[in-house]
């Protein structure tokens, strides 16, 4: 993951709210909160055990509703 430092450094005449509103227009720029909210909920890869014990369980699971519209009880 690559980091990008937004740094903005106060002018002589220049007031805190303006500083802030030019830090956050840089921020917003160098789209480093829009990374992090894109990280915040993602899942971590399934290891491959996983991934075939949940194929297998999808596999079962589906028989068995076939099972149950055959014999018409779904």
């Amino acid at each position: 993951m690559v980091t990008a430092n937004v740094e903005v450094t106060k002018n002589q005449n220049e007031t805190n709210a303006s500083l802030l509103r030019r830090f956050s227009k840089k921020l917003q720029e160098s789209r480093v909160l829009a990374r992090v909210k894109k990280m915040r909920f993602r899942a971590r890869p399934q290891s491959k055990l996983r991934r075939k014990e949940s194929a297998l369980k999808r596999i079962i699971k589906r028989a068995e509703i076939e099972k149950l519209k055959k014999w018409g009880k779904m």
